[in-house]
């Protein structure tokens, strides 16, 4: 057989399944099984049929399935003498997931050769930049790896008893609704926390605290056995590692940098070293990252969960050309949020505001204040804004967190306690709305944060 012109068929597979999940093999065994792995139409047609009996809850055999084929919404008529050859098969019931598997494979590898021709016609494109290219064949291979979970198109009615299902888990309390993040009134807002698939801005001028505050939140969720990547373009490991020691160990970061720790500070470092806030919390500190880049570090984390990356306007352009700013950063965000989805990972990115806060008395930001590119706000599932409300004293401040924008809970703002010798962040009782603090006009140091 010349390779060249094989493609990868297994028909006898496709007929065992069905004739399976005729005579009594469950749905459930085959799955993520779908229509589109089938090559023979008129098999992906009779799967088709199964899988609308099955999520019915109806009663799946030759009668059942012909009279469903029968209204025409699954191309064209299957006649009975075709489904009473499947079922003739006779294959064992207990076979079903095995056959499955041979079908899946057969269109893995039929997507592979297919994203394969697509990778050389793009290669051979002439005069094409090289990080383009790069970028556009790294994502025919991404949709391939992620073939394990993708689905083809389903009724809503599908959905909805699928989102049924979970809602019920929500309720038993097996699942949690969302991945909290560790201050009540912000897991309130997003409906119970931070949710693969999505993408949330935090934004706020410099010196405000949003890198510490990003950091803070990766680690909680760390702590909770979900892999975190922090992506810092500004900031160097060390940095990081110090803060993420004093957060963790509660150690004063003054103490930390001067040489001043005690004896049970340095107990407390000892006892990080298996913590899980610090354990599944990876940190890379490379500089003018382009999204091709972001892409490939984080695949590079096992199980990664949440990803964030300080701050998108630090990111570089992938043409490695003179470009439009905001043209790059729409291709920035847009990709980010591709990316959120493939993996299934919350991606949290970070953004400056423009200058026109600090013109107004309250320094509160509104969405209008999003630095260099309204495709920030636009591709962004939850958009999160934060301003100091008032210094309260031996380096902690009031902190506000304005949601301005969330597609998916509600809108609304929360008090927040900034402990900058801790880098430690909780929820406050404070009023936002009480007159600001005006700045001591001191130079900003480490508990600062950013």
């Amino acid at each position: 057989m010349n390779p060249a012109t094989f493609i990868p068929i297994s028909v006898e597979s496709e007929q065992a399944c069905l004739c399976a999940l005729m005579t009594g093999a469950s749905v459930d065994a085959v799955q993520p099984l779908k229509a589109s792995d089938f090559f023979a139409e008129v098999n992906a047609d009779i799967y088709a049929a199964i899988h609308h009996l099955h999520t019915k809850r109806r009663l799946i055999d030759l009668v059942t399935v012909f009279e469903r084929l029968k209204d025409g919404q699954h191309g064209d008529p299957v006649d009975m003498e075709y489904l009473q050859q499947v079922v003739d098969v006779g294959t064992n019931v207990r076979h079903a997931a095995e056959h499955a598997r041979r079908i899946r494979e057969m269109a893995q590898r039929r997507t592979l050769i297919n994203a394969t021709e697509k990778a050389q016609e793009l290669a051979r494109t002439p005069g094409a930049d090289m990080a383009t290219l790069t970028d556009q064949i790294a994502s025919l291979f991404v949709v391939l790896q992620r073939e394990q979970i993708a689905r083809a198109p389903r009724s809503l009615a599908e959905a909805v008893l699928v989102r049924t299902e979970h809602l019920e888990a929500v309720e038993r309390g097996t699942v949690e609704p969302g991945w909290r993040t560790g201050i009540p009134g912000l897991d309130r807002l997003l409906g119970g926390g931070l949710r693969p698939g999505a993408v949330y801005i935090l934004a706020a001028r410099p010196s405000i605290g949003k890198s510490s505050k990003a950091q803070w939140l990766g680690m909680q969720q760390a702590r909770a056995g979900r892999p975190c990547l922090f992506l810092s373009q500004e900031m160097p490991e060390a940095e990081l590692a110090d803060r993420g020691v004093c957060s963790a160990g509660q150690i004063d970061s003054d103490a930390l940098q001067t040489g001043g720790m005690t004896r049970d500070d340095w107990a407390r470092i000892a006892e990080l070293q298996d913590a899980p806030e610090l354990r599944n919390f990876y940190v890379d500190d490379q500089p003018a990252l382009t999204l091709l880049d972001v892409r490939a570090k984080a695949k590079q984390v096992k199980g990664l969960k949440v990803l964030i990356l300080d701050y998108l306007q630090l990111c570089a352009g992938s043409s490695g050309r003179e470009a439009n700013r905001n043209t790059e950063l729409e291709q920035i965000s847009r990709g980010l949020k591709q990316l959120a989805k493939e993996m299934g990972i919350a991606v949290i990115a970070l953004s400056q505001l423009n200058r026109k806060v600090e013109e107004r008395a309250s320094k509160r930001p509104i969405l209008a204040d999003l630095r260099d590119s309204g495709a920030i706000e636009q591709d962004a599932d939850v958009v999160a804004m934060l301003w100091t409300a008032r210094d309260l004293g031996n380096g902690c401040r009031l902190v506000g967190i304005d949601l301005p924008k969330n597609r998916q809970g509600r809108t609304g703002e929360v008090a927040l306690h900034f402990d900058g010798a801790h880098q430690s962040w909780g929820e406050s009782t404070e009023d936002l709305k009480a007159l600001s603090v005006p700045s001591t006009g001191r130079r900003r140091g480490f508990g600062d944060g950013d």
